[in-house]
């Protein structure tokens, strides 16, 4: 199979760090997709997904799979030995779930939408409006703030237990940084996490 990424973007880096935890690099040939260049605008790549985003799956049959929570999901389903990251049990899987959207949402999101919005990266595409994106950047910080109090007694997200969750929730504190957005010294719970995933092999992926 074959794995279309853009290797300093955030959601490649999710899927790298969840296969890197399953041991499961082996599996992909990673392809490089330059984004400022457009290289995800050609018709060949938009035949893989008419999203124009990365990253994109594509099967040995052809068969092509986007968004990165659907990739991760690929892999967990068809390795069942390797570690899981998205749940054993349904107690295990919802509150994983509920993670990995709020921190998609109200985290994630914004994050990207501060960046594309005040950076100017794509502005060859699209309208950036710098008010939207300082906006979403205050929400990028109130929900550190929130992470640090959740992680005041934990040292993982959910489930006691290094999930998909740490994973999205640890690459979107990293990418915020392009932004200049940064965990605050007051944050200490927050900081100690983030330095312990950071500590994790697959933050190295």
């Amino acid at each position: 199979m074959k794995i279309f990424e853009t290797k300093t973007a955030p959601n490649p880096r999710r899927v790298r760090m969840f296969m890197a935890e399953k041991e499961l690099l082996d599996k992909a040939e990673f392809i490089e997709i330059d984004l400022q260049k457009g290289e995800n605008l050609t018709p060949e790549y938009v035949a893989r997904n008419p999203m124009k985003k990365v990253p994109v799956m594509e099967l040995d049959d052809g068969t092509c799979i986007s968004e990165t929570m659907a990739i991760c999901r690929f892999f967990e389903e068809s390795y069942p030995d390797a570690p899981t990251l998205l749940g054993d049990t349904p107690v295990e899987k919802a509150l994983i779930e509920q993670w990995v959207r709020w921190v998609e949402f109200y985290f994630f999101m914004p994050t990207g939408m501060c960046f594309q919005h005040t950076s100017g990266y794509f502005k060859d595409r699209m309208n950036p409006i710098k008010e939207w994106g300082e906006d979403c950047g205050q929400s990028v910080s109130k929900f550190m703030a929130f992470l640090d109090d959740h992680l005041a007694d934990k040292e993982y997200i959910c489930c006691d237990r290094f999930t998909a969750a740490d994973i999205n929730a640890f690459t979107t504190v990293a990418f915020a940084r392009v932004v200049n957005i940064r965990i605050l010294p007051e944050h200490t719970s927050l900081q100690a996490w983030y330095d312990r995933i950071k500590a994790r092999p697959s933050a190295q992926a």
